[in-house]
Parts: structure tokens; C-alpha cells; sequence
């Protein structure tokens, strides 16, 4: 059985490790609110930008741009995988790579060759491990504060492998944030331009709604040949948002469950301690009693 001096030891640690947690958890929350503020404050710009550029597109046709044609054969396929920079965040990066690797099983059969672009560490450490191709890393990024330049400036060198042939798609793996106790892992993708805002178009036509008709000047494909990229960047930093959210608010969870669990466990070692202290006290006075007894005989 533990000794007394053991337990108060054990209680002391869990303490110290309540507080950390704790002020762990209130890092997250504070860091929460800021990055809650911008994914709410970009999701309609992303929207409706996506909605627009699926109408003009519709109207245009898959030969106005190469973004918009898909490969006859796609061989290589790209995947940017969001992930954290750190750990203590529960099973959010373990839902993010199993979404990845979920893909791949799927996708494998077919002689695919699949690449990665890292945002954080996470994902990194699981393409090293799982000797997948890492075309390109950026660490630091997700649950910091960033600018629209990093998605740019990764969704250019996308667009340009997509052109040049060296990926036949590409695809983002990120998590949307739903509500503080739940993130959804998304596979979504990018290139070529996939039509999904044009069969909303077509429900919508078929349905009798008003769709606007959008007169571009000088025309619809110059028009086009600027937006879509820009499309890809603004997906790319939506995507880049919702994670960084998200990761947020599943560290502020893990830290809340795992403060819960210390005052479980000090609650506990307590109890423990109290017994033990009560049977060394009655050990000492069955002693004193022996004792007193062996002296009046």
C-alpha cells in the first residue's frame, strides 16, 4: 500500500497538472474567439464568390478555361492536408489523416500516385511516416494568425502544377467547424473547378428561380481566366480558417476533459489518502492500547 508521504506527492502532481490544463484551456478559448470572428466573417465572401464564378462558368462551358477541363486520365492526384502544428487537441488530427488515408484506400486501386502539401506538423509527421510524397510544407501556419498570402501563394504553385500536368487533381483535407463540440474532417476539390455550384444552378432553373445573368466586360473566359485561380486561393484560406478554428475549439474541449479528469483523480487520491491517514492513526492507537494493557499485566 502507498505510504502517506506517496500520496500527498501524487495529489500535489495532479494539481500542478490541473493548472496547466486549465490555463490551457483558457489560451484556447481566447485564441478561439479571434479566429471564430474570421472564419465567420470570410464564409460569405466565399459563398457567393463561389456561387458567381459557378454561374459564369456554367454559362461559359469546361473550354473556356483548363481549370475547368478534366483529365481524360488522372494519374497523379494532390492532396492539401490541414493538420495542427501541436498535439493536446483530442482525435482532431487523427480524424484529419484517417479522412486522407480513407481517400487513398479508395482511390489506391487504380495506380494513382499521391502527393502531399503539409499545413502543419501533424500531417508532415504522418506523410514521413507513411513514406508519402511531400511536395510542399508550411509550418506555423493554422492556429496562428495568417494572411491571404499564404493561401495565395499555395494556390498559385497548385494552379501551375495543374497546367503544367504535373497534378491530374487536387484535393484539400481540412475540418469545418460545425459547433464548439464538433468538427466534421472534409475532403474537397479544387482543380479541376468541380461544377458544384453549377448542378445547384440547375436545380434551381429546373425548379423555375430567378438566376441573374451577369454581364462581363471585356468578357465571360478573360473574366474567368483571372477569377478561378483567385478561386482556388480564397478555397484554399476558407479551408485554412475552418481548421484553425476548429483546432481551437477541440483543444479547449481536450483540456476542459482533461481538467474534469484531474479533479476526478484528485477527488479520489484524496479519499485514498484519508483512509490511509485513518487506519495509521488506528494502527498507532491499537499500539498504545497493546501497550497500555501489556504494562498493567
Amino acid at each position: 500500500m502507498a505510504t502517506l508521504k506517496d500520496i500527498q506527492l501524487k495529489i500535489a502532481a495532479v494539481k500542478k497538472t490541473k493548472q496547466i490544463t486549465k490555463a490551457m484551456n483558457m489560451v484556447a478559448a481566447s485564441r478561439l474567439r479571434g479566429a471564430q470572428n474570421s472564419m465567420e466573417a470570410f464564409r460569405p465572401y466565399a459563398g457567393k464568390f463561389s456561387e458567381v464564378l459557378g454561374s459564369l462558368a456554367q454559362r461559359a462551358g469546361e473550354e473556356s478555361n483548363p481549370l475547368l477541363v478534366p483529365k481524360e486520365e488522372v494519374k497523379k492526384v494532390h492532396l492539401v492536408l490541414c493538420t495542427s502544428d501541436r498535439g493536446l487537441c483530442g482525435g482532431f488530427n487523427v480524424n484529419l489523416i484517417e479522412k486522407a488515408e480513407a481517400f487513398i484506400k479508395e482511390r489506391a486501386g487504380s495506380g494513382i500516385e499521391f502527393s502531399f502539401t503539409n499545413f502543419g506538423k501533424k500531417g508532415r509527421d504522418w506523410c514521413r511516416k507513411e513514406s508519402m510524397q511531400i511536395d510542399t510544407e508550411y509550418l506555423g501556419v493554422v492556429g496562428t494568425s495568417f494572411g491571404f498570402n499564404v493561401a495565395a501563394a499555395a494556390g498559385k504553385n497548385l494552379v501551375e502544377a495543374f497546367l503544367e500536368g504535373i497534378y491530374d487533381e487536387v484535393h484539400v483535407v481540412y475540418a469545418e467547424f460545425i459547433t464548439m463540440a464538433k468538427q466534421l474532417p472534409v475532403i474537397q476539390q479544387l482543380l479541376p473547378v468541380p461544377p458544384i455550384e453549377a448542378s445547384g444552378t440547375e436545380e434551381a432553373e429546373e425548379a423555375g428561380a430567378y438566376m441573374p445573368e451577369h454581364i462581363c466586360e471585356p468578357s465571360t473566359d478573360s473574366l474567368l481566366g483571372d477569377m478561378l485561380p483567385r478561386n482556388i486561393y480564397v478555397q484554399i484560406y476558407s479551408a485554412l480558417l475552418e481548421t484553425s478554428t476548429s483546432e481551437h475549439a477541440a483543444r479547449m474541449m481536450a483540456m476542459d476533459n482533461a481538467t474534469k479528469a484531474c479533479n476526478d483523480m484528485i477527488e479520489n487520491l484524496t479519499l485514498v489518502y484519508n483512509k490511509a491517514r485513518q487506519a495509521a492513526i488506528t494502527a498507532e492507537l491499537m499500539d498504545i492500547v497493546g501497550g497500555a494493557e501489556a504494562l498493567k499485566g
